[in-house]
């Protein structure tokens, strides 16, 4: 029987707002394993490098050039028995490094009944029938729009942002104010139910502008941001974040000029993660990507809803109609990982500080865990587990073993691991970074099955 340790080569996809060139993650990762005929061009953007079975972009073996999804299909025990009746014989989850240079759409993945509904009645532009809640981790510093701001911001955003207000129509706005006025925070359902409303109210009035009135708007609201500096919007709010709105509203307007992305964001949170740092989006929640580079993780789904920042297909109905409306600090959607308790770390390994962090969101299709390795010889050897890993390596050099079976690693190697595999990451530098992402149905909450 095959080892199940096999290396993948993983395709990278070009869209305009990725990194161009060398300065993309996902490019110089692509390049370490390269399909045929690839290599960086320095004017070109690249913005994602696909590891799983997605039909859109599957990985495949490096020494047989098969798919990882044929390979699945074809030996059932490298995905383990639970995973193959649960998932149907393919990877539940679809791993991703992303470099993001400027915004990527304002966007929504859709709910699993409501993936199925869009992709029979327009599959060009849904292209398959699953949910994508997702989980992004950062690797460089990262910024983005992720949830709606809490209440009391956006109405805060009504009285300080005259072309927003202007623009989602006065009555609108203050109706909006007067609806949610002294129970922004209640904990009530009937409150948060009609908070809601009212929220999804005014943001569908803003998304129905007319286009000459967006561009009329923005202008007025570009000239409002150059001119206030840091006392504009009044100051940023209960966050104090003027210059800081300030500036990602000119930096977005040169990105896409006129669009309706300049005032989505004051209804969303905007966040910052450094390195390390995560969050995790469930299905119809609505965020933007501004920049950085990411470790992403989702459902396997290609399933996009967008409404701004992109020359794409946009579908402002749906994504009014399909979100949760939500609100909440952003503190709320950021993860907590913690250590995994399913790795052995050597002598070398844990006298130098080495771990294993475990990502783990509420659903079942996957976690990651990021292990970082501090010294020349440094060890962890990670517990057998009921379903299938994939492996990639962002710094550093290294060694992957299974069995008797031993690879070399670099940043940018991928290698798919088979369930029930015991694996061992060996540092051969000072410090080696890898992200394994994992699927397992059973003991979920603490990162794995009893074998």
């Amino acid at each position: 029987m095959q080892v199940p340790l096999i290396r993948l080569q993983c395709g990278a996809n070009s869209y305009d707002w990725g990194k161009k060139g060398q300065s993309s993650a996902a490019a110089k990762f692509a390049a370490a394993t390269p399909a045929d005929g690839f290599t960086i061009q320095d004017d070109k953007p690249y913005a994602e490098l696909w590891m799983g079975t997605h039909p859109s972009n599957p990985s495949k073996d490096v020494q047989t050039q098969r798919t990882l999804l044929d390979l699945v299909q074809d030996n059932q025990a490298l995905m383990g028995t639970e995973i193959n009746q649960k998932f149907g014989q393919e990877l539940p989850f679809l791993f991703k490094v992303l470099s993001i240079g400027k915004a990527l759409s304002i966007q929504a993945h859709p709910n699993k009944r409501l993936a199925e509904k869009l992709h029979a009645r327009d599959s060009k532009n849904y292209p398959d029938d699953n949910h994508k809640p997702e989980m992004t981790i950062a690797i460089t510093p990262f910024d983005g729009l992720c949830g709606f701001r809490p209440l009391a911001e956006i109405s805060h955003f009504f009285s300080t942002v005259q072309a927003l207000k202007k623009l989602v129509g006065e009555k609108a706005a203050e109706e909006f104010q007067l609806a949610v006025k002294g129970k922004e925070t209640s904990e009530k359902k009937e409150d948060e139910e009609a908070n809601k409303k009212a929220l999804q109210r005014v943001f569908g009035s803003l998304m129905n502008s007319k286009k000459e009135d967006i561009e009329k708007a923005s202008k007025e609201l570009i000239a409002e941001a150059e001119k206030e500096g840091a006392e504009f919007a009044g100051g940023g709010g209960p966050s104090n974040e003027g210059q800081e709105l300030a500036d990602l509203v000119v930096r977005l307007d040169k990105q896409f000029p006129g669009d309706i992305g300049l005032f989505v964001l004051f209804f969303l949170n905007y966040v910052k993660l450094e390195v390390g740092e995560a969050m995790f989006l469930k299905a119809d929640d609505i965020h933007a990507y501004l920049s950085g580079d990411i470790i992403e993780c989702m459902a396997a789904s290609d399933n996009v809803v967008r409404a701004g920042f992109t020359p794409k297909f946009k579908d402002v109905d749906t994504l009014i109609s399909m979100l949760t409306y939500s609100y909440a600090p952003i503190s709320e959607q950021k993860m907590d990982p913690v250590d995994y308790p399913y790795v052995t770390l050597n002598a070398t390994a844990y006298s130098s500080g080495s771990a294993a962090t475990l990502y783990d969101p509420p659903i079942e299709e996957f976690s990651v865990v990021k292990t970082d390795l501090k010294k020349k010889g440094a060890k962890a050897t990670f517990e057998q587990i009921a379903g299938p890993s994939i492996f990639i390596c962002t710094s550093g050099n290294g060694k992957i073993s299974v069995g008797p079976k031993s690879e070399d690693v670099k940043p940018g190697y991928v290698y798919f691991v088979g369930a029930t595999a015991e694996v061992v990451l060996e540092s051969d530098d000072a410090e080696f970074t890898t992200f394994k992402a994992f699927c397992e149905l059973q003991g979920k909450e603490d990162g794995r099955q009893k074998l």
